[in-house]
């Protein structure tokens, strides 16, 4: 899998998925921009893949804001002299059940699963329509296929992500732009963490003694999807864990 040459601009860039990413894609050749709100954590990321060979640049990035969405694209095309992927990975999975919930973590997940999303694609499409090629990459979820009591809105803002990237597959598959959905089932990630306590144990008692996904296995799905030749487009790859049911 070889991205020799490639520019990549990866956000969630921090932690998980997003960090994993950054790593594979410059293991694999590429030159990557690293975007996420933890300036400390791109900038120790950065620092280690040049420590290895590679090349990152560290841009500290709210995806959720669209100035600064678009600034990110804009400096990464800036800095590396190019933008031939976008992997939109941000994300924030906060469950729990519709009554009583609190409303400002609605706002929060639609703000950076479905905005966030929106603005980096939007802010990278000109580029790559003027270059006749280039991909995007969409970090999505197992739940945006199965919905689940607890998880509402994680799964509509999920489904968004879905009929998004299908519908601008169809406008841009004709300039040489592809569109890939990537499905994690459970990653062991931070995500869970950012819940309140209460769900936190639910959701680790919902999973039980099954054993995740690690970042890297979806960072190399990831790779595989950006990596193939230029007449394959990698619409869809959903990976589950071999013991996860559902």
């Amino acid at each position: 899998m070889d991205l020799t040459g490639r520019t990549i601009a990866i956000t969630g860039a921090s932690s998980g998925i997003g960090e994993a990413t950054a790593r594979a894609c410059a293991a694999a050749g590429a030159a990557v921009a690293l975007g996420a709100r933890r300036a400390d954590r791109i900038e120790a990321l950065a620092a280690r893949i040049e420590d290895e060979g590679g090349r990152a640049v560290a841009l500290t990035t709210d995806v959720a804001d669209e100035r600064q969405a678009r600034a990110f694209v804009e400096h990464a095309y800036e800095q590396l002299g190019g933008l031939d992927g976008l992997v939109n990975n941000a994300g924030v999975m906060l469950l729990g059940p519709v009554a009583g919930a609190p409303t400002d973590e609605w706002r929060r997940m639609i703000d950076v699963n479905l905005l966030g999303l929106l603005y980096c694609t939007h802010a990278a499409l000109p580029v790559m329509l003027e270059a006749g090629r280039g991909d995007v990459v969409n970090v999505s979820s197992v739940a945006g296929r199965i919905a689940a009591a607890g998880s509402a809105v994680y799964n509509m803002t999920k489904w968004g992500v879905g009929a998004f990237s299908e519908a601008l597959r169809q406008e841009v598959t004709k300039a040489g732009i592809r569109v890939t959905i990537i499905e994690p089932g459970a990653v062991s990630t931070e995500l869970v963490d950012q819940n309140r306590p209460e769900i936190q144990d639910a959701i680790r008692s919902r999973f039980g003694d099954m054993r995740p996904l690690e970042a890297d296995d979806i960072a190399r799905a990831v790779v595989y999807a950006l990596s193939q030749p230029s007449h394959v487009s990698v619409n869809e790859i959903l990976v589950r864990p071999s013991d996860q049911t559902r």
